[in-house]
């Protein structure tokens, strides 16, 4: 792995900066599970006979009246309908008793799975399950009533308030991994990397990081952006699930399919080194030069 301070224009950085984002998932809950309950919603004719669909997990990362976009841990993003016959099944007792469960349950930041089915429209939810571990920490981020959201939040506040003019950085440090053919797994060496790549950032001062994932030439624009997005957000969720790198210290990222590479695409050599994503150690020039 090497740090090295590189040109902006290997990074694109106009074109895809912009203020912190929440990009990662929530991380799961380390309660011991409990016994789950179900609440059983009205089944109506409708949902009778559509055959089954696949199962869904990840964590629900926005909603639209009745339907919900579940991003699964590789960076997959599912959208699913919300039935008034889903039934939502919940583990341990923060729903105890005779509680009757409500969509209302289904707030972003929530990691659940869903069982699914197969209708003209898409997928239709079955049933959700998640567990009330989840839940209460899920509220919590949205209410932000945790201590540690407050002061995430504060610093949040604060970062911006000193940035000034967001699209005006410093590169303090830049390093790839990479990724096989057509994949966006992390291999043992990405993941090592790439908490070693979060302590360097955690010794910088007031540093924030931006993700951008890259394709090499194979295959069509449509099929090469999907792959690169997917990319950085899995190197998103390593970096905050794993090495433990804040999310308000996150700047939005991107995939920028087969722009900028870094070799020639014209042999397999080339397109190894341009299947990759770039994980850069940014400081605004306003905060840097003050320092």
């Amino acid at each position: 792995m090497h740090f090295a301070p590189r040109k902006s224009g290997a990074i694109a950085l106009a074109a895809v900066l912009a203020v912190p984002a929440w990009t990662g998932s929530i991380a799961q809950s380390q309660a011991p599970q409990e016994t789950s309950i179900v609440v059983e919603g009205e089944r109506y004719p409708d949902l009778a006979g559509l055959p089954a669909g696949p199962d869904v997990k990840g964590t629900i990362v926005a909603r639209n009246g009745d339907k919900i976009k579940i991003r699964s841990a590789d960076g997959a993003s599912t959208v699913v309908g919300i039935h008034e016959a889903t039934k939502i099944k919940a583990g341990g007792g923060l729903f105890g008793g005779k509680s009757k469960l409500t969509t209302d349950a289904l707030i972003n930041g929530l990691p659940v799975t869903v069982k699914t089915l197969q209708w003209s429209g898409g997928l239709v939810a079955s049933q959700v399950t998640f567990k009330t571990g989840d839940h209460k920490t899920a509220m919590m981020i949205r209410n932000g009533t945790a201590q540690q959201f407050e002061e995430q939040s504060a610093a949040t506040e604060a970062l911006r308030g000193r940035m000034g003019d967001i699209d005006k950085y410093n590169l303090k440090g830049s390093t790839n991994v990479y990724f096989d053919t057509g994949k966006w797994a992390l291999s043992p060496q990405a993941k090592q990397e790439l908490c070693a790549t979060a302590t360097q950032a955690e010794a910088t001062d007031n540093a924030l990081m931006l993700v951008v994932g890259y394709t090499d030439s194979v295959g069509n624009d449509d099929y090469n952006q999907t792959l690169s997005e997917k990319r950085a957000s899995t190197v998103i969720n390593y970096l905050q699930q794993v090495c433990h790198w804040k999310p308000y210290r996150m700047l939005t990222p991107t995939g920028m399919a087969k722009a900028d590479p870094l070799a020639s695409n014209d042999t397999e050599e080339g397109r190894a080194q341009n299947r990759r994503v770039s994980v850069n150690i940014l400081v605004s020039k306003a905060v840097d030069t003050a320092m």
